[in-house]
């Protein structure tokens, strides 16, 4: 039998991720998405002028390396995705990060075009 003082809450995590985001909502998909490219931006060589949090501090230390998603970022931090879209979104409105859209899809080369090239490489190597 378990006494009260060895029972653990299990609340806590519900109420960290609340802290961590201080009660902000989700950002646009459309402006985070999973794919969304992330770095540290050019004004933010100087130091930050209000204290960041340590999740905060976490994202820009990875973010100086170069772009890296949002998918990448949370799972290098292990945060749950939508604490750090939130971080993420906050962080751009202060200027530390800037996002860009992610590459877009090269277009499908027509088939025929494809087969000329295979023919005339054929024809040249045998």
């Amino acid at each position: 039998m378990t006494t009260p003082g060895d029972q653990t809450p299990d609340a806590p995590p519900l109420v960290r991720s609340y802290v961590i985001t201080k009660g902000r909502g989700l950002p646009d998909d459309e402006q985070l998405s999973l794919i969304t490219l992330v770095t540290v931006s050019d004004t933010q060589q100087q130091r930050p002028t209000r204290r960041l949090t340590p999740e905060e501090q976490s994202l820009l230390e990875l973010c100086e390396a170069g772009y890296l998603t949002v998918a990448e970022l949370a799972g290098h931090t292990r945060l749950p995705l939508g604490v750090v879209r939130i971080l993420l979104s906050g962080l751009t409105e202060g200027g530390f990060l800037i996002v860009r859209p992610p590459v877009e899809r090269a277009s499908l080369v027509d088939a025929r075009i494809l087969e000329e090239v295979l023919n005339g490489l054929q024809a040249k190597f045998g």
